[in-house]
């Protein structure tokens, strides 16, 4: 499994319900669209470790079956819109998107 992890900044208050309504009608559906993904997750964030504010407003978790299947979507047109779409929504909102990719490790409580 090879997984990318993309962390959205909180728009302005003001603009929550809009950036939420375009996310989910827009921006979900382009990114399950995109090929060789095995999930995707999205998660608004609530709550802080705590008490603490949380640290990101969004979190996607984009599962592919490997790095080499994840490559190979990054070449695709459905990759691209998503990506445009990404940055109509950094655009628009004001937010910023911060990436990050690996192989997931489980580990066993101990």
């Amino acid at each position: 499994m090879y997984t990318l992890y993309a962390f959205w900044s909180a728009p302005q208050p003001q603009d929550e319900a809009a950036f939420e309504e375009y996310y989910a009608a827009t921006h979900v559906p382009r990114a399950s669209a995109v090929p060789h993904l095995s999930s995707i997750v999205t998660t608004r964030t609530s709550d802080g470790l705590e008490g603490g504010e949380p640290a990101t407003y969004r979190i996607a978790i984009m599962s592919f079956p490997d790095k080499d299947a994840y490559e190979e979507s990054t070449k695709s047109p459905e990759w691209a819109a998503m990506r445009q779409c990404a940055g109509d929504i950094i655009e628009r909102f004001g937010v910023s998107l911060t990436v990050a990719l690996g192989e997931p490790v489980e580990g066993t409580p101990g």
